[in-house]
């Protein structure tokens, strides 16, 4: 199972947003623009056409991007 994060520079590491679960390598979420971020997220699916979707549906994704399934 992937783990959410890298070893290392924590600035350069993917954080998962705790609000939208939207993975971030920056300090704030381009989605929902907080900086609530996790580096503790496990598996993800990257959604490319949010309104064809079922999954982006499920997940209440409306812009594309890549997804944590889980933010601790």
């Amino acid at each position: 199972m992937d783990r959410g994060g890298t070893q290392g520079d924590e600035s350069l590491s993917e954080k998962a947003c705790r609000n939208c679960n939207m993975i971030v390598s920056g300090n704030v979420c381009p989605v929902c623009k907080t900086s609530s971020l996790s580096s503790d997220w496990s598996g993800y699916v990257i959604i490319l056409d949010p309104s064809n979707s079922a999954i982006a549906k499920k997940l209440n994704v409306s812009v594309p991007g890549k997804y944590a399934l889980r933010v601790r």
